[in-house]
């Protein structure tokens, strides 16, 4: 499923924030065995460049990414580190 799952929030981002950069790294390794991805929700960390995030702050541009994913938390979702262009305030 983690391919899948890689796959479908690397295509949605795209689609919405068109980014310069994308890095779309599952993290499920690193949890095994943790209780809330039993059920075999992933842990993920994105790493986001998009020129459409420039000048919002952070909280804003992780809103607009969490609104893109938010169908898929918790049940394909149970954790998501967002890194972000080191340009945001």
């Amino acid at each position: 499923m983690s391919v899948e799952c890689v796959s479908l929030i690397r295509e949605r981002l795209q689609n919405k924030f068109s980014p310069s950069y994308l890095d779309v790294i599952d993290d499920g390794y690193k949890h095994h065995g943790h209780e809330g991805s039993k059920g075999g929700a992933g842990h993920y960390t994105v790493v986001i460049v998009a020129e459409s995030l420039k000048g919002k702050s952070r909280i804003m541009a992780h809103r607009e990414i969490y609104q893109v994913l938010n169908d898929l938390i918790p049940d394909k979702i149970h954790a998501l580190v967002i890194k972000l262009d080191p340009s945001l305030s």
